[in-house]
């Protein structure tokens, strides 16, 4: 991030909180603020794969839906069970 992108936000918090902030970035030869900034950018990008995370099962909780199409839990499992050995099987194919 560049020092032309940043933008100054106020956030409240409280007491207890802020004295933690401090006490970890005295630990770790940081400032309050750089731990406050990682804290935020590792918080959305968390939250951000989450979210994507949800999206794609409610897409595929949607395509099962309007398709009917399908691998049952058994089906995975068998398939997984080959991995690495000389005979591995190939991926299920969906079904109705």
């Amino acid at each position: 991030m560049t020092a032309t992108a940043t933008r100054p936000i106020a956030i409240k918090i409280d007491q207890e909180t802020r004295e933690r902030v401090k006490r970890l970035a005295e630990a770790r030869h940081r400032t309050s603020h750089w731990v406050m900034r990682e804290a935020i950018s590792q918080y959305v990008e968390r939250e951000e794969k989450r979210e994507a995370f949800r999206q794609n099962a409610i897409n595929a909780w949607n395509e099962y839906r309007e398709t009917g199409l399908h691998v049952t839990g058994d089906e995975v499992i068998a398939w997984l069970d080959t991995w690495g050995e000389e005979n591995e099987k190939a991926a299920p194919v969906c079904h109705g």
